[in-house]
């Protein structure tokens, strides 16, 4: 056998005996996710939770680190990392040299991948990490991982693994940590503070010993700067700055939210990859309004009796993510059952549900929504609601009946539809309603007698700015776009433009900075306080109670829900600013109609038309007043008479008879003061965009004879004359503060101050 022959044998041996090792002792590549992180919208992490060590990471790629990161780590560990198979035998000679010359390691010639070996498969207690067998060891372990991984899977195992000080791993934990920022940001000093950090982890953390960090820093800057990695420039800028870090926290910011995803995410399979611990769980949630939320609710949450706590939700319109996910009012007070997501606590939803029985009445074309309604002491079968004032407003439109959230004009229109009927539409659109077992829907459900929950409700809200199409609220980007027809898109408007401002088609545009529909309602026993608003782009949910189901006497939608509504709208981009009218969507138009018949003016003959109201009505739907529940002949009780000939020519429903008699016991002078209807005091007006003046159109209400004159003055200058219930229209042209007088023959009148406004 030739010499070449035998030397070709031995080294096929030596590589069987390696390759047998390799096999034997594989390197320990991770595989698995060690602990987890939660981040928001733009990568801000949410809340973390460590490994099983112990060792907080936010994993990251080389390409979401700044790229003077990655040139001050190569620059100052291991220029030639693109280059060498592992081991660097140039670096390890002159690092033997330097030994056998001063007797004492001087450098260790490690080079990035021995040092990601090291980081792998730490040398055993006790041993040195630069002695001459555990630098053989990093040896072997950087051949097997430069055999087995890429260059760029071994710099993100470094980018994530890296020692930074405590118990925190990896160049984005420490960035978000120390710096507040993402890796993706660091400035050229910062940069070179995180390279420097790995060499001492706990005697260089800049929380803790700034003046060392500092050192070091600069030691590295001095580095790249004999090296040509940076130029002097560079280097003297990063000089200047101070180490000013802040001292590291877990990360507390839509920790329910956070602990939801990760659940879900932990029950579906997840891909191993080297070299990543997982892909960072991204939601829908953006850091900045989450954080505005979350202040809010702590400035809040002191003024609140013991264990009552708040939830929050921000839903986008357009993309039904949410943007805003509080499920306790403070995450670390266990006081207040802080762990429970009241976000999706089944509870009773009060008044919240009315809207969506006002949108099936004017589907089913049973209402306008100006449509007469009785708000009177009345029984259904035994079921006798009151309102939450205690008290009663005779006859009201459908519109001051939702507005004013009416107790019994809203269960007499749902007894017409039937519970049945508005829980299926409910249920269709997303909003499911709990009862108990065996339980069937009945009238109390238009009051609170079922239970939902915050997301569901958001969800269904959504509907009244999408063309009646509610949502399913999204937490994450890869979560299901899902949607349903939960009123026609005509309801829809009419509902919201109730809940704006009162549905009035004739309105001039009033100034605001944002159109805001909302909605309180309050459970039985003020166990549950309730506000959800909808604007052009967000819809806003807000609940207030105990989580424990017990009742929280003297907190309601209105005073304790409602504000902290409006202060989280106030939030929202300025986008939401309005920009003009609403354009109605077909099948929508304005309609004048008469009290008490309730059909169209055109429809109605004038000695028949006692009152008259403007409103919206779908489908060209200008229905009759509902007839009274207790007979089916239409409407019944007292009326009024035509003053010509003494014959009754239209009556009112029974119920209303105590409040439309008056002390003359007809439609005479009852003895009640006029009531301008159209016009608020202190309303800010502008002209509709296109033209140069206000068209304001008002009208007169009152007990007061159909025939006798009503007088109209504006600035104390008479303008027209008009009869109770007619309509005036005024046009304005000046700007600043005006008043308007209505007055009659016997000297009764009421003035209401409003401004005009460019």
């Amino acid at each position: 056998m030739s010499r070449l022959r035998r030397l070709e044998l031995a080294l096929a041996a030596l590589l069987a005996v390696l390759l047998a090792l390799d096999l034997a002792f594989p390197p320990p590549i991770p595989r698995d996710a060690p602990g987890a992180v939660v981040a928001a919208r733009d990568g801000t992490p949410l809340r973390t939770w460590p490994d099983a060590d112990g060792i907080w990471r936010q994993p990251v790629t080389p390409q979401n680190v700044s790229p003077l990161y990655l040139q001050a780590v190569l620059g100052y560990e291991d220029r030639w990392f693109h280059l060498h198979p592992g081991v660097n035998l140039v670096a390890l000679a002159r690092a033997a040299a330097q030994w056998l010359r001063h007797g004492r390691i001087v450098s260790g010639g490690s080079t990035l991948t021995m040092q990601v070996a090291r980081l792998l498969d730490p040398p055993p207690p006790g041993a040195g990490s630069r002695s001459l067998r555990a630098k053989l060891r990093q040896m072997a372990r950087a051949l097997q991982l430069e055999l087995r991984l890429s260059k760029r899977e071994i710099l993100t195992l470094y980018l994530n693994r890296a020692p930074m000080g405590g118990i925190v791993q990896g160049v984005e934990m420490a960035s978000r940590g120390y710096l507040g920022r993402p890796a993706l940001h660091l400035s050229a000093a910062e940069a070179a503070l995180l390279a420097a950090l790995p060499q001492a982890p706990s005697r260089l953390r800049p929380d803790r010993d700034p003046a060392a960090a500092k050192a070091a820093r600069d030691k590295v800057l001095q580095r790249l700067l004999d090296a040509g990695v940076w130029d002097a420039r560079t280097v003297a800028d990063a000089r200047m700055e101070k180490v000013a870090v802040q001292p590291l926290r877990a990360q507390w910011l839509a920790p329910l939210a956070a602990e939801r995803v990760r659940t879900q995410a932990r029950a579906a399979a997840k891909a191993a990859r080297p070299g990543a611990a997982a892909t960072v769980l991204r939601t829908t949630l953006s850091a900045e309004l989450q954080a505005g939320v979350e202040r809010l609710l702590l400035d809040r949450v002191d003024a609140l009796p013991p264990r009552v706590s708040m939830a929050v939700l921000v839903m986008d319109n357009d993309t039904l993510e949410l943007l805003a996910y509080a499920g306790s009012a403070d995450f670390t007070d266990p006081r207040r059952a802080a762990h429970v997501d009241m976000a999706r606590g089944v509870r009773s939803p009060g008044s919240t549900l009315k809207p969506f029985l006002y949108a099936l009445a004017l589907d089913e074309g049973l209402i306008h929504s100006e449509s007469l309604l009785v708000d009177a002491p009345q029984n259904f079968g035994g079921y006798a609601p009151g309102n939450f004032q205690a008290s009663f407003s005779g006859p009201v439109s459908v519109a001051e009946a939702l507005q004013k959230s009416l107790n019994v004009p809203a269960v007499d229109l749902l007894e017409r539809l039937t519970p049945q009927r508005l829980a299926a539409v409910l249920r269709a659109g997303g909003l499911k309603l709990r009862m108990a077992p065996g339980a069937e829907p009945n009238l109390s459900l238009i009051l609170g007698g079922a239970g939902t929950t915050l997301e569901e409700l958001v969800g269904a809200y959504r509907a009244l700015a999408r063309g009646g199409l509610s949502g399913l609220p999204r937490l994450t980007p890869g979560a299901p776009r899902v949607e349903a027809r939960l009123m026609s898109a005509g309801a829809a408007f009419i509902v919201r433009d109730i809940l704006e401002g009162g549905g009035h088609p004739e309105r001039p545009f009033t100034e605001g900075t944002r159109r805001l529909a909302w909605k309180t309602g309050t459970s039985f026993g003020f166990r549950d306080a309730w506000a959800v608003g909808v604007t052009d782009q967000h819809t806003v949910g807000v609940w207030v109670g105990r989580p424990d189901g017990t009742p929280n006497p003297g907190f309601f939608g209105a005073n304790t829900a409602a504000p902290l509504l409006q202060d989280i709208v106030a939030l929202l981009p300025e986008a939401e600013a309005p920009t003009g009218q609403r354009t109605p969507p077909p099948g929508v138009a304005p309609l004048r109609s008469c009290w008490p018949l309730g059909l169209s003016a055109q429809a109605t003959a004038p000695r028949h038309c006692l009152v008259q109201r403007t409103g919206w009505m779908l489908d060209g739907a200008a229905p009759p007043t509902l007839p009274d529940r207790e007979r089916s002949g239409g409407l019944l009780g007292p009326g009024c008479a035509d003053s010509s000939d003494g014959t009754p020519v239209a009556r009112w429903p029974l119920a209303l008879a105590p409040w439309v008699q008056g002390s003359a016991g007809d439609c005479g002078d009852g003895g009640s003061a006029l009531r301008i209807a159209g016009l608020e005091a202190g309303t800010v007006l502008k002209p509709v965009p296109g033209r140069a003046a206000v068209e304001l159109s008002v009208s007169a209400q009152g007990d007061v004879p159909a025939r006798e004159p009503l007088y109209w003055l504006l600035d104390g200058v008479q303008q027209q004359r008009s009869r109770v219930g007619e309509t005036v229209t005024l046009r304005l042209e000046q700007p600043g503060t005006h008043t308007l007088t209505v007055l009659d023959g016997q000297g009764r009148w009421q003035r209401v101050a409003f401004r005009v406004s460019r």
